[in-house]
């Protein structure tokens, strides 16, 4: 679990970011002042940190949420465990705190997490920085969710030959498929592909999830938390890509790893791999999980789970989550 001191650090980072937003706010309304913008001036009040707009009031806890919000918010928070305790193990060596894992449902433990060896102190900061978030996002849906929040069930994220980050890498062809071993933690690049492979899913859970939840005031926090896992998802493809201009075996597991998602979760093509593609006959990067119309696609609970469980069948454990998921929604579907 994550020890206070750490905690510390990854409420320090949310802190220091925004600091920083309030830094260019007053310099925006410093910029104002000179050029005559009157109106932006009065909004930032010459700088004045109690100018800044309120936060955005927070959804009230579950009293007013329905069932279905609260089954979506659960399932959620399912992925928010599994994703905080991946990128906190990597960035910080520890994972979830424990006053964060309690809840309704079964609790388990984390198998495998490690802190990487970063060898590039800019990956280093993009994962203590996504970690950070990552636990904001628990902290929040357990916020929201109240005495209705689910525990954390047992997690898989171990790197060993018999963890889940291995299974998935057989499976796609990453590894040899019988005794190859696939280890996240053990260089920036393994990091990458491993951030790759859970944060394309979440970001396409929270998109899928969109029409089913009832509350306007939710789904607007909703939006919010698909937006960060969008910008997560889209740092670590472009660093994916751009490594592989120098290592093109990197780009190829980075495929390896969309296609064999495509494989388990339906029968749709929409999982999109980094290698470059052609527009309008040049070469473009392929950075963002979008379909045709320039729109990120959503998966079913049912395909998010085949994923987590590495499992195209309809079943409801394995992979990731060994004892399956917290709450009402728990079953993959069949591909």
């Amino acid at each position: 679990m994550i020890d206070r001191e750490t905690l510390l650090e990854v409420f320090d980072i949310a802190e220091r970011r925004r600091t920083e937003r309030r830094r260019f706010l007053r310099m925006a309304g410093t910029a104002a002042a000179v050029t005559g913008a009157a109106g932006l001036l009065a909004a930032c009040n010459n700088g004045d940190d109690k100018a800044i707009p309120s936060p955005t009031p927070t959804p009230t806890p579950t009293s007013s949420l329905v069932a279905s919000d609260v089954d979506i918010l659960n399932f959620a928070l399912n992925l928010e465990y599994l994703e905080a305790n991946y990128y906190s193990f990597a960035a910080f060596g520890t994972g979830v705190n424990a006053s964060s894992q309690t809840g309704t449902g079964t609790q388990g433990a984390v198998t495998g997490g490690a802190k990487v060896p970063f060898a590039d102190a800019s990956v280093a900061a993009y994962a203590r920085e996504i970690a950070a978030d990552e636990n904001q996002h628990v902290l929040f849906l357990r916020q929201q969710l109240g005495s209705a929040a689910v525990a954390m069930p047992a997690i898989n994220i171990d790197g060993s030959a018999t963890g889940a980050f291995t299974a998935a890498a057989r499976a796609a062809g990453v590894v040899d498929a019988t005794s190859g071993t696939f280890n996240p933690y053990a260089s920036d690049e393994n990091w990458l592909l491993g951030g790759m492979l859970l944060s394309d899913v979440g970001v396409t859970a929270y998109k899928g999830a969109a029409s089913l939840i009832s509350s306007s005031v939710i789904l607007d926090a909703a939006a919010g938390i698909l937006a960060v896992e969008a910008y997560h998802s889209g740092l670590l493809r472009t660093l994916l890509y751009r490594k592989g201009l120098a290592m093109p075996a990197l780009r190829t597991n980075a495929d390896k790893i969309s296609n064999a998602r495509d494989t388990i979760d339906n029968a749709t093509d929409d999982d999109v791999g980094i290698s470059p593609v052609t527009v309008n006959g040049g070469t473009a990067s392929s950075i963002v999980l979008a379909d045709n119309n320039g729109i990120v696609y959503g998966r079913s609970t049912g395909d998010v789970l085949n994923v987590a469980f590495l499992n195209a069948g309809a079943v409801t454990s394995g992979g990731f989550f060994p004892a399956g998921v917290n709450g009402n929604i728990k079953a993959s579907t069949a591909a």
